[in-house]
């Protein structure tokens, strides 16, 4: 392996004219948020989770954004963002399915489902469909091991789960908005 060399300095970001961080979410994170913690940096994950739950992805002028308003560094926002399972600095589909592969899962065959999941919609861990519908991810332990195997699909834990309870679950999503599964 080789380490490869990117031309940050130099790196365009893509921006938009309406910021992501709008007034109303500053004045928000002000009164509500940033009082609770000994420093602004401390509102972070609170913040890049809001962003991520509104746009599928933390863009990279949303993290230029939160670090100017937290007054800490861009590569601090970078380095969490990148850092944490939980976010993503590439747009997720509109339904996210995260299979556990803790121990519990793993010896629960959690591989069968997320091989199942690769071949039903062709992607692997960490990509998204085409169309912009599903993500899938691969994620370390959801705390339900007594409930094994268990996935996510956004923010509802599906407990014990069967290639066919998956395949219901996958149909259903394919005929919704794509908000909660």
């Amino acid at each position: 392996m080789s380490w490869t060399t990117k031309p940050s300095a130099t790196q365009k970001i893509p921006t938009r004219t309406e910021p992501y961080l709008t007034a109303a979410m500053k004045d928000r994170y002000e009164r509500e948020l940033i009082p609770r913690y000994a420093t602004r940096h401390g509102a972070l994950m609170p913040i890049l989770h809001d962003i991520q739950h509104e746009h599928r992805h933390i863009p990279y002028q949303a993290m230029l954004e939160i670090a100017a308003f937290l007054k800490i560094t861009p590569a601090e926002v970078l380095d969490t963002a990148t850092f944490y399972e939980e976010y993503s600095v590439h747009e997720r589909g509109t339904c996210v399915i995260g299979i556990c592969q803790s121990i519990a899962c793993e010896v629960c065959d959690h591989k069968k489902l997320v091989d199942h999941v690769r071949g039903k919609l062709g992607i692997e861990p960490h990509e998204t469909t085409d169309d912009g519908k599903f993500t899938l991810l691969t994620l370390e332990c959801l705390g339900s091991c007594d409930t094994a195997p268990v996935a996510l699909f956004n923010e509802t834990l599906h407990e014990k789960l069967t290639v066919e309870k998956l395949d219901q679950l996958i149909e259903e999503a394919k005929h919704s908005s794509g908000e909660h599964h």
